[in-house]
């Protein structure tokens, strides 16, 4: 998922499932089930889809990972 300027989009708020203890520290298995733009407004299930997929957000998604892990 990327702006129209080609720009990867600022995320906060993530909330991830699929952290397992036995997974730690890489956590592959995460995925974000939530996630908001920096204005507030919530990703829409298709783009958490594509954020997911798309491998752009993998440092995102382990951070909150071994946050909610901690």
């Amino acid at each position: 998922m990327r702006m129209e300027d080609n720009n990867k989009i600022t995320l906060k708020d993530i909330v991830v499932d699929g952290v397992d203890s036995r997974d730690y520290p890489d956590f592959c298995d995460a995925f974000m089930t939530y996630a908001e733009r920096m204005d507030g407004t919530p990703l829409t299930d298709e783009e958490l889809d594509v954020a997911n997929d798309s491998g752009d957000y993998s440092c995102e998604i382990h951070e909150a990972a071994f946050e909610s892990f901690q």
